[in-house]
């Protein structure tokens, strides 16, 4: 029968030290008393302790891939100056401003504490940790280097996220420009053109095509905004559902990036850079080849890559070296299969495979700048036809009539 772990909370502590100074600060615990006894074990007579509310800013504040790769790094520092793996818990679960943070670290510490491998605590907890985090730390204690793979899965978690924040930046600014766009001519429709259409009835004469057009598009919004609204708040929630739960549509989704222009490239190079990162990082810790392939078809974030690396995993374990089995996948560019071709000439695959990955880092950075500054034209193109075609259609009757009189 299973023990329910006891609940751990942040309590707030007030005590002095052996020279009687005042002192306070904070622990996690399960209760009071075990607060005291800490401070105790630290020399700190101690006062009133007393569990901290949670803030209404931290209230559901969810766990980030960010404070899992500070968690690691912390931990890979922890390691090398030689705290022990309970006490370095206690030290990382204190610095989380993050209660959902802190309530990991502490339920990992406990399953440690029970007697169960860092790796087998981790694996309890795969919403955050995945399989190939899991593999590594594995790896790191049975090869009595947990240090040095803590280091290498930090710099990896790292690396990722950078990409990935990278990516981020390049599609939420267009696609914040077009929302706006969208908001601004619809309560121009809705708002302005409307009174527009009052002053051209007393004009008494025939209004052109174009105005006609506009007005007619601002009657339809009018009596349908609400089914417009509806409609895209419908397609917003249909596609985060589909992209959620349908694995099929995931797949179309991916292929579908890759063919698009300037986007699809940027997407393309950050697979391949995921790829050689994953890559280096599982090989250079020592899992061997087939196994590492395994890991590296989930990371790459791409149906069209996974699909390609798990055909290179079949060619692998049948004797085909890795750099033929890339060229074959068709889907790798020349540079990355050359490079790994002399990593594996040279005996040096991971460290080929860490420049290749750090390349196509740069190239993904050096795309999204220039990405950004090939939107602001182009966005700004797009405003002024829609915006300004707007005030041009609502004036265009006034100038006719000017030239009239």
């Amino acid at each position: 029968m299973a023990v329910k772990a006891a609940k751990i909370s942040v309590y707030a502590w007030e005590g002095t030290d052996k020279k009687g100074t005042k002192m306070t600060g904070e622990l996690s615990g399960q209760n009071p008393a075990l607060i005291k006894a800490q401070l105790r074990k630290q020399g700190i007579n101690p006062g009133k302790v007393r569990k901290k509310s949670a803030s209404i800013f931290s209230f559901g504040k969810r766990i980030k891939a960010q404070d899992i790769s500070l968690f690691t790094r912390q931990m890979a520092t922890m390691m090398k100056a030689g705290v022990p793996l309970l006490q370095s818990f206690d030290i990382i679960g204190e610095g989380f401003d993050n209660p959902a943070m802190r309530k990991l670290v502490d339920e990992v510490k406990q399953e440690v504490a029970a007697g169960n491998s860092f790796a087998a605590s981790l694996r309890k907890k795969p919403q955050y940790f995945d399989e190939l985090y899991c593999n590594l730390v594995d790896a790191g204690e049975q090869a009595g280097a947990l240090d040095t793979l803590l280091d290498r899965v930090a710099t990896y978690k790292e690396k990722s996220e950078q990409l990935k924040a990278k990516i981020k930046k390049a599609m939420t600014y267009p696609l914040a420009v077009v929302f706006v766009a969208i908001i601004v001519t619809g309560i121009l429709l809705v708002k302005v053109v409307p009174q527009f259409k009052t002053v051209f009835s007393g004009f008494g004469a025939e209004l052109p095509s174009f105005t006609l057009m506009v007005i007619g598009l601002s009657e339809f919004m009018q009596e349908w905004w609400w089914v417009m609204l509806g409609a895209l708040i419908a397609a917003i929630f249909g596609f985060r559902r589909a992209m959620k739960k349908s694995q099929p549509f995931r797949d179309r989704m991916d292929t579908w990036l890759l063919k698009l222009p300037l986007v699809g490239a940027l997407m393309y190079k950050s697979a391949v850079a995921r790829y050689a990162r994953t890559l280096s990082t599982t090989f250079a810790a020592g899992v061997p080849l087939v196994d590492a392939l395994e890991s590296v078809a989930g990371a790459t974030g791409n149906i069209v890559f996974k699909r390609a690396v798990l055909r290179i995993k079949q060619d692998v374990s049948t004797g085909m070296q890795l750099n033929f089995a890339m060229r074959t996948s068709g889907v790798f560019p020349n540079m990355a299969i050359q490079m790994a071709a002399i990593g594996e000439e040279s005996g040096a695959l991971d460290d080929m495979l860490d420049k290749v990955a750090s390349f196509y880092e740069d190239e993904v950075d050096n795309m999204v700048d220039n990405l950004t500054s090939l939107m602001e034209p182009f966005i700004m193109v797009v405003l002024g036809v829609v915006v300004g075609g707007l005030v041009v259609a609502m004036y265009l009757p006034i100038f006719q009539l000017g030239s009239a009189i």
